[in-house]
Parts: structure tokens; C-alpha cells; sequence
């Protein structure tokens, strides 16, 4: 099991119906042989499972991925709740170049993400 650096990108919504370079995230994970996310891994390298936001106008972000109960994943930017932008369904979702994530961001919006490239950090 290795920490993978995982682009994300808009996908199709009615702001960008072809989807947008310009708006994503760049997370480091740990994904298993299998594609899921692994949490034994992730804890013993939380400090290491970052996440950048960039979004065209607005100043880039910069958080964690994190893990609580339920096998639920989020990015958090601060300690504390009130900033997470949780995952739809992540715990079960394959990650694989290609396919979508749902991400509800801090206005409440729940967005599609494509996953653009998966590589070794």
C-alpha cells in the first residue's frame, strides 16, 4: 500500500456542461491494491494525506483528507466541522481514472468530480 497523488476535476454541471480544468482538487490518499481508500493506512499517515483546492477566481485552499466513524472520508480545512466538504459514498466507491466522485463543497452543493489521473507521490 502506497499514498497516490489523485487530480480531480469539475465534471459536466450546468455552469460548465463539458466539465472544467479549472476547478478541482489534488489529494494524496492511500488507495489499496483494489482501488478504495485504506483507513489503517491513511491513520498511520494522516499528516502525509493532504489536499490542494484550486478554483478559478478564488484563492487556493489547502486541508486534509480525513476519516471518521462510519467509514465516512471528508476534506477538512480547519479543526472542527463546520468547513468539511464530505464525500458521497466514497468508502464504497472503486477510485479509477475516468470514473466520478461527489463532492458537497462549502456552499452546500453536492458536485461531480472526474478523476483525471491517479499517480505515485
Amino acid at each position: 500500500m502506497t499514498l497516490k497523488k489523485i487530480r480531480l476535476e469539475l465534471g459536466r454541471t450546468p455552469d460548465h456542461p463539458q466539465g472544467s480544468s479549472l476547478y478541482g482538487y489534488d489529494i494524496i490518499a492511500p488507495i489499496s491494491h483494489d482501488g478504495f481508500l485504506d483507513a489503517e493506512t491513511w491513520r498511520a499517515h494522516k499528516k502525509q494525506c493532504t489536499v490542494h483546492r484550486f478554483w478559478e477566481g478564488e484563492a487556493d485552499e489547502y486541508g486534509n483528507l480525513i476519516h471518521s466513524r462510519g467509514n465516512k472520508w471528508a476534506i477538512s480545512y480547519e479543526p472542527g466541522e463546520e468547513d468539511n466538504e464530505p464525500f458521497f459514498h466514497l468508502e464504497s466507491h472503486k477510485l479509477t481514472e475516468g470514473e466520478y466522485v461527489t463532492i458537497t463543497e462549502h456552499d452546500g452543493v453536492a458536485r461531480p468530480f472526474k478523476i483525471i489521473r491517479i499517480q505515485p507521490f
